[in-house]
């Protein structure tokens, strides 16, 4: 996503938040099918990077459900800005999969009984973590994605909207109106904090 296009989209979501503001009943369902397409294509790369949940778990069920998430949040709590939508986004994203992982690889999980080859990610701008860190089988899949939200508020925001929403380092920086080295130093904070936790988990 460019620049140019990035910054079209963001006045786009905050017309629409601003249409809610002003009492326009139709608002939040226009900012839903605006977000549809991002949160797609979100939700097909983080299952191709885990081949294990795709035998339990359709993409686009997943996807369904964090929608229907995002349509009761918004429908409790009204955006003010797209700032604010992101985060609200990103939040419902992670409790979605907190949940699937807790279903599928909790003690009574079915895939706990089952194996599926450990298929890495490449490391890129939103992976929050080096392949060796990488959850094994995902059956650190619901304590990766709960360390999210033990992150400090700062932190946990770049995380929603490098890795939870697909935004770029830059499309972050001037979204959250701080310079790119801060998100960058956030947003290697963040992973450091996460990687730490979940091996700290696995030697106990």
């Amino acid at each position: 996503m460019s620049q140019s296009s990035s910054l079209g989209s963001d006045t786009q979501l905050q017309n629409l938040i601003n249409r809610g503001l002003n009492g326009d009943s139709t608002a939040n369902d226009d900012l839903l099918a605006h977000a549809c397409e991002r949160l797609l294509r979100l939700t097909r790369k983080m299952f191709h990077a885990y081949p294990s949940l795709r035998r339990w778990e359709q993409t686009d069920d997943v996807f369904q459900n964090s929608m229907l998430r995002l349509h009761d949040a918004l429908a409790a709590k009204q955006v003010t800005s797209v700032r604010h939508f992101f985060n609200l986004a990103g939040l419902q994203i992670r409790r979605e999969l907190i949940d699937l992982g807790r279903h599928h690889y909790g003690p009574q999980g079915a895939a706990k009984k089952h194996h599926t080859d450990h298929q890495p990610s490449d490391n890129q701008d939103g992976a929050l973590y080096d392949q060796a860190d990488e959850p094994e089988d995902l059956t650190s899949w619901s304590e990766f994605h709960a360390e999210v939200e033990k992150l400090p508020e700062e932190e946990q925001e770049v995380v929603n909207l490098l890795y939870y929403e697909g935004l770029s380092q830059e499309e972050s920086a001037e979204l959250l109106g701080i310079s790119i080295s801060t998100v960058k130093r956030r947003w290697h904070s963040a992973r450091l904090k996460i990687c730490e936790a979940l091996s700290s988990e696995r030697t106990e």
